[in-house]
């Protein structure tokens, strides 16, 4: 049982750690933490290093500079302790495609020695909505009902971390929004989760995001300081011409905008177009700036 010092403490230590392929730098340099109950969003392309992040901290690669530590332990050292304790999704689900879900689930969750694994395995069949095909074997299954299996074997022995490699990729948004909800649940009983994601709105559901490119992050905070980095577009008829203005913070100047007009009635029409996030995080991997974090967070590229 964790203790008031423990949830002070990170769950997840990165400092200074560097990854290299031969002369490729897959992780430059990257240090974070994160914290008890956190749900940490990984936001890249292809290639930015996302993968291999999460590879080193459930110890399938090793660093070749820096540490890596979950509750202290180091994923290469202390793979068999933690094992236990963590729960990962890789990209590409890594299942037995001639067993069935349930047998799946029997496999991945029986090493772990979970008490009550038959009832565990029905929970989370449940859950990814799969208990009408638990017999069938997974190779006639759609991509997104494999996507599902893979999560489940994630789930099943209730790790305290979840590392999960593109975990709603191939699901319908209904399904996304219940895998999101239950992501919150498991946070708010105390897991903590790191997620990597393409999908934009996945961002909005974390409490922090980082955007990685070229083996860096390039950005770590909260998704509000990430959409603060944005402009507005604010248009305004009036008297049948078009007036456009470029705000950084469009609450704080609208206001001020409108007072220019003194609710003139030849204002027809006004229209507000915020920076999409997809726009917000191209223009960072473009600039490839760092930006600190404020009040949240700890992320440090040297």
């Amino acid at each position: 049982m964790s203790t008031p010092s423990d949830q002070r403490r990170p769950v997840v230590a990165v400092e200074r750690l560097e990854k290299r392929f031969g002369p490729l730098e897959a992780l430059r340099r990257l240090s974070l933490t994160i914290m008890p109950g956190e749900i940490f969003g990984l936001l890249g392309s292809n290639g930015a290093g996302k993968t291999t992040l999460i590879k080193t901290l459930v110890g399938a690669l090793r660093p070749s500079a820096g540490r890596v530590s979950l509750f202290d332990l180091d994923p290469i050292h202390d793979g068999r302790i933690l094992r236990r304790r963590i729960g990962y999704m890789p990209q590409m689900p890594a299942l037995y495609e001639d067993l069935s879900p349930r047998e799946n689930l029997r496999f991945f969750g029986r090493p772990h020695g979970p008490s009550e694994l038959e009832r565990r395995i029905d929970d989370v069949l449940d859950f990814i909505d799969l208990r009408p095909r638990q017999n069938d074997p997974v190779y006639g299954f759609s991509g997104g009902m494999k996507q599902r299996v893979s999560l489940a074997c994630a789930l099943v022995h209730r790790p305290d971390v979840l590392l999960l490699d593109e975990p709603t990729a191939g699901v319908d948004p209904r399904l996304r929004e219940t895998f999101w909800k239950h992501f919150r649940t498991l946070a708010a009983a105390g897991a903590t989760l790191m997620i990597s994601t393409h999908q934009m709105d996945d961002v909005l559901h974390c409490d922090r995001v980082g955007v990685m490119h070229d083996g860096r992050l390039v950005f770590c905070n909260t998704p509000g300081s990430l959409q603060r980095l944005g402009s507005t577009q604010i248009s305004v008829w009036r008297a049948g011409q078009v007036e456009t203005t470029l705000a950084d913070d469009y609450a704080e100047e609208l206001p001020g905008l409108l007072k220019r007009y003194n609710l003139d009635q030849a204002v027809s029409r006004i229209e507000i177009e915020k920076d999409s996030l997809e726009s917000i995080v191209l223009r960072l991997v473009s600039a490839g700036d760092i930006h600190q974090p404020g009040e949240a967070g700890n992320v440090r590229n040297n």
